[in-house]
């Protein structure tokens, strides 16, 4: 013990002598550790730790696939059958998410409502805290008036009362009854904090609608069933619901994902890839921490000889490097374990908006745990070979040894070429990613949305449809709101949405214009459907093409047959060249009159950012038929004003108060801020790539300078003897860089090579086509090259300096 305690002395005193070297590899192993532990927390969070339900193996969610092969959730009888039918699943439910506001005495709440079949929490297993959840047949209508709590609700909204199972709950204005609060690791879907769940009742309208396809479902899978035992039974109910049905239900077919997949989502590629990433940064650390041990090492083969001549053995000799290294591991850390903590910090935003699990990220023991035992194994092994290699020299070689000719083997030259063109190589792999993607994404938000977006503020408005029970809810809200709006100061134009461009898909529907030759059965014919006010074509510019806008005074509520513009892609896709859409009729009613009618042709705008406009139908909300009047509870307000969108919040605020005092005002967002959100991923990704990518490049450029000074500071002697043998300081300077400009020139090249073995992993976050961004691909070669070559001019000036007759006086 007191020999580990010498060590331990006598490595603190060694590094108190070199403060420089102690600094360097401590910021070199925390850049390192601190990346690799936030991406493994993130990794752990969303990947590694299983859901928080019973038998969570087990539970899938459901799609079916159309004839055309695209998803689409079931239709509520088509749920019913399949339900009815199926001999796979131990429970089958039905999921509805939406908006609900709660009445509570310090005004209404906007909680996430999650509406589930009675059978909905028998599929996770999980036993609420207090009270009970559904029971059998509790989703029929007028059973449907209970209500579970999830547990941030209680905490929130009721202070954690145990008296709250019984109470009466105003949910949208109508009244519930609490039966239970389900326990804190509890949520369904994931990303739903501040959820309350009541029992799945479909709007009448959509009773008996085969061709809508809108509920979501999640199932648990009986035990001893596989998946494929699944998928055979489901195709096989599929299929007969299909011969039944064959207009709304041929040809489809069914699809299991497992619920621990479809929370992971589209990021899962991504994650991984970011811990190729992290891991090359490690590596990167890890020989900049064995080149400056090595370097470290081999100015010290004296010190280490007299200490082998005076009685110490091998062992003791490595045990002592092993010592220094993980004092390097502990302080490295500590501050890998910081830099994690502020990274993740800074990360969280991006982490609740782009994953279902992202608020569980955090650091906790076993990432800690994680974190030390990085920092310990990368710096044992980065110290291993010098400790080797230093206790194996023999003591009297080593003290024959002068100060100028230790280091400059050639097996040692060969190996710290091999540090540098590793970190090159690994450095151009980071930054061709990084370029890539941050191209990618400046290319995206700069994309043409087919309206200006600046100006533009959009905010959410779900009102309670109890409140508007037998009212007329918009002349009683919208029209009243909208007028305040319009007039108020800085306000050019208003108007309202279902959906907010880019923001999300809408209802779509499989379409026939009248007249027109039927598509061919594998022949996808959806088009976007959205409802609006006049004055939301005038926030976005829409231009008319043909025919006219739409307009309350020309388009009444009373009309058989209700009108509807469509887009420039609608006209496209639908109609054949040069025919005027204004005019022609949809293929939506069996009666002649009742068919909706195309009254003029727009300029499009994007539904989704990642595509260009697809066909889109608007029609009036003052048209939206009786049975959909739940549409109009939950919409968008869009604001175009003269300056800056958020300088007329605090004034809707005071409009929405004014007009409906229960409703719960939302933070607006611009439009600006909506495309953000579109991007959340992306931006992270490029975001972190940005960073390691930053640190890659600053650990080559600092192993380039340690390893040029180090040569310059090894080779003294030699270079004293080329110049006064004639050589000049220009051919010292064009020598050493002649050596650098190689080892940059194989590192760019291997790097490269690296990237185009990499590509499928690389794909899940940026596709890289080498001849189309050559131009993007040579500016970063040439920033590389250039940052090594900075690198390299201190030492190489201070070599070119060097005095013949001071070198060769050197020992």
């Amino acid at each position: 013990m007191e020999s580990i305690l010498q060590d331990v002395r006598y490595a603190l005193r060694q590094l108190r002598k070199s403060p420089g070297f102690a600094l360097i590899a401590v910021l070199t192993l925390s850049l390192g550790v601190g990346a690799a532990t936030a991406i493994f927390s993130v990794v752990d969070a969303v990947i590694v730790r299983p859901l928080p339900f019973q038998h969570s193996e087990r539970i899938y969610v459901p799609r079916t696939l159309s004839r055309q092969g695209y998803q689409q959730p079931f239709s509520w009888p088509s749920f019913k059958d399949f339900r009815a039918q199926n001999h796979s699943f131990a429970a089958f439910s039905g999921v509805s998410t939406h908006s609900v506001n709660l009445e509570t005495p310090s005004g209404p709440v906007a909680l996430r409502w999650v509406q589930g079949s009675d059978n909905f929490f028998d599929v996770f297993g999980i036993a609420p805290v207090l009270g009970r959840t559904y029971r059998h047949g509790e989703d029929e209508p007028g059973k449907n008036d209970v209500a579970v709590l999830g547990y941030d609700v209680w905490q929130t909204s009721f202070g954690g009362d145990p008296n709250v199972i019984g109470r009466t709950l105003e949910l949208d204005g109508h009244p519930y009854v609490c039966i239970g609060v389900m326990p804190a690791g509890f949520r369904y879907p994931l990303s739903a904090h501040q959820a309350i769940y009541t029992p799945l009742h479909p709007d009448p309208a959509m009773v008996d609608r085969r061709g809508s396809h809108w509920l979501q479902t999640v199932a648990l899978l009986k035990p001893g069933v596989s998946r494929e035992q699944a998928i055979a039974d489901t195709n096989l109910v599929l299929s007969g619901i299909g011969q039944a049905y064959p207009d709304t239900d041929a040809g489809r077919k069914g699809q299991l994902i497992r619920l621990a997949d479809s929370v992971a989502g589209n990021t899962r590629g991504a994650l991984w890839t970011l811990c190729a990433a992290v891991a090359a940064i490690l590596l990167i650390g890890c020989v900049n921490v064995a080149g400056l041990l090595l370097a470290r090492g081999v100015k010290r083969e004296r010190e280490v000889a007299l200490r082998a001549a005076v009685g110490a053995d091998r062992a003791r000799l490595v045990r002592q490097g092993l010592t220094e290294s993980l004092i390097l591991a502990a302080f490295g850390a500590a501050g890998g374990v910081l830099l994690s903590w502020l990274l993740l910090a800074a990360l969280r935003t991006f982490l609740i908006h782009a994953m279902q699990r992202g608020a569980d990220v955090h650091l906790d023991l076993p990432v800690l745990a994680a974190a030390v035992a990085i920092s310990a194994t990368t710096s044992i092994a980065a110290s291993l070979y010098p400790s080797l290699r230093l206790s194996g020299v023999a003591p009297s070689l080593a003290l024959r040894s002068s100060g100028s000719t230790a280091g400059t083997s050639r097996g040692q030259h060969r190996l710290r070429s091999v540090f540098i063109v590793s970190q090159v190589a690994l450095s151009m792999v980071l930054l061709v990613v990084a370029g890539v993607l941050l191209k990618e994404v400046a290319g995206y938000r700069n994309t043409d949305l087919g309206f200006d977006t600046a100006h533009v503020l959009t905010a959410e408005i779900n009102l309670s449809p109890g409140r508007y029970l037998n009212r007329n809810v918009w002349a009683d809200f919208y029209d009243p709101m909208l007028e305040r709006v319009k007039h108020l100061p800085g306000v050019r134009a208003a108007g309202v949405i279902n959906l907010v461009p880019v923001q999300d898909w809408g209802w779509n529907s499989e379409i026939h214009v009248t007249g027109q030759p039927p598509a061919p059965g594998n022949e996808v014919t959806l088009a976007e459907q959205r409802f609006v006010s006049p004055g939301y074509f005038d926030v976005v510019g829409s231009r008319l093409i043909q025919g006219r806008m739409l307009s309350p005074g020309l388009d009444h509520s009373t009309d058989k047959s209700a009108k509807m513009i469509v887009n420039d892609a609608f006209a496209k896709r639908f109609m054949p060249a040069g025919m005027n859409p204004a005019g022609q009729h949809i293929d939506d009613s069996d009666k002649a009159d009742e068919k909706t009618q195309i009254v003029g042709e727009v300029t499009g705008v994007r539904q989704d950012l990642m595509q260009p406009a697809m066909p889109e139908m608007d029609q009036l909300y003052t048209q939206v038929p009786a049975e959909f009047s739940a549409l109009m509870m939950h919409t968008s307000l869009m604001v175009r004003t003269a300056g800056d969108p958020k300088a007329v919040i605090p004034a809707l605020r005071e409009v929405f108060h004014e007009v409906d005092p229960t409703l719960p005002f939302r933070a607006p967002e611009t439009m600006g801020e909506v495309v953000a959100d579109q991007l959340v991923m992306q931006r992270m990704e490029s975001w972190l790539f940005g960073i390691f990518a930053g640190l890659a490049l600053l650990l080559a450029v600092v192993g380039l300078y340690g390893l040029i000074s180090h040569e310059v500071e090894m080779g003294t002697r030699n270079i004293g003897i080329r110049m006064a043998l004639g050589s000049t300081r220009s051919g010292v300077f064009a020598l050493i860089l002649r050596r650098v400009a190689v080892l940059l020139a194989v590192g760019i090249v291997c790097g490269m090579g690296l990237t185009m073995a990499a590509q499928k992993l690389i794909a899940s976050v940026a596709v890289i086509h080498f001849a189309q961004q050559a131009g993007l691909l040579a500016l970063l070669v040439l920033t590389l090259g250039a940052a090594g070559l900075l690198a390299a001019v201190l030492p190489m000036q201070r070599a070119a300096s060097v005095e013949p007759m001071e070198a060769l006086r050197t020992e």
